[in-house]
């Protein structure tokens, strides 16, 4: 029935945004840092929580620890697109979805075909040198020796394209999600508990009347959605699709 009403609010919309996080792609066996798992598998091994590890203090202070934390924690290379990734790349071909904006660094939405898409935190496949601004792809920066990646080149520091802690994000990404979700007629939340900021902010940019919530756990944002889904976001949406 939850299926056959979504199918409705997405036939009678020809101008949908997806706003995306970690759950998305932890359907592509890449896990949440921020779950109690992660945790505590960083105060253990570590002795730091996840967000002092990815911050620009520990970048800068020691690098060393950074990118030790970071290659074993934030990369993925075997990670695929899943039923969620591939399910609005199609709504987009068909001409429905306008754009994805994800919280997410892993590629995986443009792996599936999609076109439009606007990566808050940024991606872990763009990485660039800070002394001398040459472009790395993922696979160049990980083959280079040692656990600091070192420009062949000047001997910078390569610097992966993500918003680290303490960063702020990028003002053209922002404001091009900002501008795609306060134009939509449909806003689709999936995958995200709400609770990052400023990413969850973005919610209160729609003006729209169908506000459809996919998560596995309740959100704060429950009481304000014309629909709420509590299953699996991949199994959800290319359930609909296929309808």
């Amino acid at each position: 029935m939850a299926y056959e009403k979504l199918k409705e609010l997405i036939d009678g919309s020809d101008n949908i945004v997806f706003l995306g996080g970690a759950g998305v792609s932890t359907e592509s066996n890449i896990p949440d840092f921020r779950s109690a798992d992660g945790l505590y598998s960083a105060m253990t091994k570590y002795g730091y929580a996840p967000e002092s590890l990815i911050s620009r203090t520990m970048f800068d202070k020691d690098p060393e620890l950074f990118f030790d934390y970071y290659k074993h924690n934030l990369i993925y290379t075997d990670a695929k697109p899943n039923l969620a990734h591939f399910a609005l790349a199609k709504l987009e071909e068909i001409g429905k979805l306008k754009a994805v904006v994800t919280q997410n660094i892993d590629n995986l939405h443009q792996m599936a075909g999609s076109k439009t898409v606007y990566e808050l935190h940024g991606s872990v496949y763009r990485n660039y040198c800070m002394k001398c601004l040459r472009f790395y792809t993922l696979e160049e920066m990980l083959e280079i020796e040692g656990t600091v990646p070192y420009c062949p080149h000047c001997g910078g520091i390569i610097k992966p394209d993500v918003v680290l802690y303490e960063e702020g994000l990028d003002s053209n990404v922002w404001n091009g999600a900002q501008r795609a979700i306060a134009n939509a007629d449909m806003l689709i939340v999936g995958g995200t508990s709400l609770v990052v900021y400023p990413a969850a902010s973005l919610v209160g940019d729609y003006r729209g009347d169908k506000l459809v919530l996919i998560n596995k756990s309740v959100t704060s944002y429950d009481d304000m959605a014309s629909m709420v889904i509590h299953e699996s976001i991949g199994e959800v949406l290319s359930s609909v699709v296929n309808l």
